[in-house]
């Protein structure tokens, strides 16, 4: 059974957000929605995600699942805002802890700031089973980009998150803490294992060359164009390709806001006394 997939891409960061739906029985799933933020004011806004809700109030849509493929790094999560909106369950890999425990160590977070990814509804672990109405969706773990990167499988769509981008583009870093090329080399061909006629739906479309927005091509598309994962290509070289690659990236801009946000489930930080919500700037930490 095939998903009704509607996407929205958010210009300021180059992210795609994804309505997966059972038309039908007006159930769905909103994948890695973005909360718009400002970084010379400090403000957040909504705008994004309440195109993303206007479209599923317009279909007459009930939903489920508010997911997220990993703790993004370089956009602030709106899934807290559209949980309320909506009273949707939010989800994440199993693994987000492990991310936790490393940005609550960065950050200097509240000692009170729980590390076993409570902050989310639910947490699915590797080949966990859910269902959007009549369709059944499949989680893989695939780690590499970061320790929980998960990829949710739905009928004959596959959200990818930051694993692989479009076939001209490649994969992701692997240089953020707990990253691993050779882990997301494998992670990458387990996906890549799908049937050939599988749209993977990335997470992310940075327009290289300043063609056209793209946001979904097949595991056979992949195996034979991607430059960094197309059949061919093995583990030393990939791992070789990744490493300088890595080396010559920036820091996202909106890595330090995005992560502190993210691995909350969304949700800003706890105010301070005043009433007002604080991110924290590490100096020399990254």
């Amino acid at each position: 059974m095939s998903p009704l997939i509607e996407m929205f891409y958010d210009k300021r960061t180059c992210a795609l957000t994804y309505v997966i739906a059972d038309e039908a029985g007006g159930r769905a799933a909103i994948v890695d929605p973005v909360l718009d933020y400002e970084p010379t004011s400090g403000r957040t806004s909504t705008e994004h995600a309440d195109e993303v809700l206007a479209y599923v109030r317009g279909k007459g849509l009930t939903v489920d699942w508010l997911l997220e493929t990993h703790a993004h790094a370089d956009h602030l999560s709106a899934a807290g805002y559209l949980k309320a909106e909506l009273g949707a369950q939010t989800g994440i890999g199993s693994q987000i802890g492990a991310v936790q425990a490393i940005w609550k160590d960065v950050f200097g977070l509240e000692p009170e700031f729980p590390t076993d990814g409570s902050q989310f509804d639910h947490l699915f672990a590797d080949g966990e089973t859910f269902r959007i109405g009549d369709l059944e969706g499949r989680v893989l773990h695939t780690p590499g980009h970061t320790p929980a990167c998960v990829t949710y499988v739905v009928g004959d769509a596959a959200c990818v998150g930051d694993t692989v981008f479009m076939p001209d583009f490649g994969s992701a870093r692997t240089d953020f803490p707990g990253g691993d090329p050779a882990t997301l080399y494998r992670s990458i061909r387990r996906i890549l294992a799908l049937p050939g006629d599988t749209s993977l739906l990335a997470c992310h479309d940075y327009l290289p060359g300043g063609r056209a927005l793209e946001w979904e091509s097949t595991v056979a598309e992949q195996r034979a164009g991607n430059p960094h994962v197309r059949d061919g290509i093995d583990e030393a070289a990939f791992i070789a390709l990744r490493q300088e690659r890595d080396s010559q990236l920036a820091v996202p801009s909106l890595l330090l806001p995005s992560v502190q946000v993210n691995i909350r489930a969304g949700e800003l930080p706890p105010p301070a006394a005043n009433g007002t919500s604080y991110l924290k700037i590490p100096l020399n930490a990254i």
